[in-house]
């Protein structure tokens, strides 16, 4: 859990740094990524404490005394599997009913954090615009940071341009106790304001120059506030749906979808009024002067040929438009369905993957006979990013509409499953599968085999 958390701070540590937050603003969210992670970090745990359980019983040759006394390995690993199915069990309600509300709370939280501005902070040599409606430049800074020299400020609230510049050779910088506004205390300036006339439109005939021997400029600094959007706003995502929910979207979905080809249907049948008669009729009539002698032998005699292609044409340009508008929405809609499906899918296989890995870490702890955290942290790693990597395909897949849902989200477990097996097969047989020693007696025999062939 912590790599995953260090590695979603990573990810968004742009959006965190320089916004002025509050401690517990970053604490609560990097809370809502630790929930929203158990999704990955807990089939990895189930499968590097099992290795580790069996791999210490099998370093200190507690295993052998089990097998000894008449105990098999699938007894031993009984009281574990009873736990671990609990677990599994646990881990299902959660995906159901706890993780779419911690994505439902970080999706919300993130949102409000992305969209934060920065603190306000003036830079040498830079116009700030942070403040709405206004441009500020200064020359430079004390040490302090409070203490400025050569300052222009363009007033730009009007909307009508830089039609208002004040100028200072130095000032104080500050902010009132409340910190909703920002103060600006100038000396030895002198303000420009351009405006309208008595009887003119044009708004920069009037020019009025104003020196000042010290002068206070307020700015509003509500913009900066860290402010909360409605979580609301978020709750139809797919990410942030229980079983019940993604059933109802998804039938939801599926009749848009319905509706989407009916209408497609229905603004289409009206320029294929001659096949849809042919149609009706089951069979091509003689009467019928469209249909009898050739299309065009129906053109009326006052009309062109010309005329007649070119409203084809036309024709055939609108129908055209009109199905690739509705395809788009359609290919959209088929997209959403898709994304249901798996998140509904997910729900079930984060349990059972649980039970997969611990069904090869078990016995991989028990074949390789190495506890702690050395050897079983990097055989877990290993497989769970075979598994990671088998279900990202999986999912992809099913996205894109290359494989079925059912298929392509259960597509890791039914590649591990059978790995499981062969590894409890392998630990009940007491086989040395991870025996350095063996497979260098091997490579020795191959090796003299080929040198006395040689000979």
């Amino acid at each position: 859990m912590f790599v995953l958390l260090m590695l979603f701070l990573f990810k968004y540590i742009d959006d965190l740094i320089g916004k002025g937050f509050k401690w517990y603003v970053i604490l609560e969210l990097m809370g809502y990524a630790a929930a929203t992670n158990v999704a990955m970090a807990l089939p990895l745990s189930f499968l590097l404490s099992s290795i580790m359980t069996f791999g210490n019983l099998g370093e200190n040759f507690e295993l052998v005394a089990i097998k000894s006394a008449g105990i098999s390995l699938q007894r031993a690993m009984m009281p574990l599997l009873i736990l671990i199915s609990f677990l599994s069990v646990g881990a299902f309600f959660y995906s159901d009913f706890i993780l779419p509300k911690a994505f439902l709370k970080m999706g919300a939280l993130l949102y409000d954090v992305r969209n934060q501005k920065a603190a306000f902070l003036i830079e040498e040599g830079v116009f700030n615009n942070s403040i709405p409606g206004y441009s500020i430049r200064v020359e430079k800074k004390e040490k302090d940071g409070d203490l400025l020299k050569k300052i222009i400020i363009y007033d730009q609230t009007k909307g009508i341009g830089n039609t208002n510049v004040t100028m200072a050779k130095q000032g104080e910088m500050y902010k009132t106790e409340d910190g909703n506004f920002l103060v600006l205390k100038l000396k030895d300036g002198v303000r420009y304001e351009e405006s309208a006339g008595d009887h003119s439109f044009d708004p920069r005939q009037r020019l009025t120059r104003l020196r000042f021997k010290q002068t206070e400029q307020k700015f509003d600094l509500s913009s900066f506030s860290f402010k909360r959007e409605d979580e609301s706003l978020f709750k139809n995502n797919y990410q942030m749906l229980n079983l019940k929910q993604l059933e109802h979207s998804k039938d939801s979905t599926i009749k848009q979808t319905d509706s989407l080809k009916n209408a497609l249907f229905l603004a289409s049948s009206g320029y294929y009024r001659i096949f849809n008669e042919a149609k009706a009729y089951k069979k091509y009539k003689p009467q019928n002067k469209f249909l009898k002698g050739g299309i065009l032998n129906g053109i009326d005699s006052t009309q062109t040929l010309k005329s007649t292609v070119e409203q084809a044409v036309s024709m055939a340009k609108a129908v055209t438009d009109n199905g690739n508008m509705n395809v788009i929405q359609l290919d959209e809609t088929v997209k959403n369905v898709r994304r249901y499906l798996v998140e509904y899918h997910k729900k079930f296989t984060l349990s059972f993957s649980c039970l997969v890995l611990f069904f090869i870490g078990a016995p991989l702890g028990a074949i390789i006979r190495k506890g702690g955290l050395g050897l079983p942290v990097v055989i877990s790693v290993f497989f769970f990013l075979i598994f990671h990597i088998v279900s990202t395909i999986g999912e992809k897949s099913v996205r894109e509409g290359n494989m079925s849902p059912f298929l392509g989200m259960w597509l890791a477990i039914i590649v591990l499953t059978p790995l499981g097996l062969f590894l409890t097969y392998k630990a009940t047989a007491d086989s040395a599968l991870f025996d350095v020693e063996l497979y260098k007696s091997w490579a020795k025999k191959i090796v003299s085999s080929f040198s006395r062939k040689s000979k």
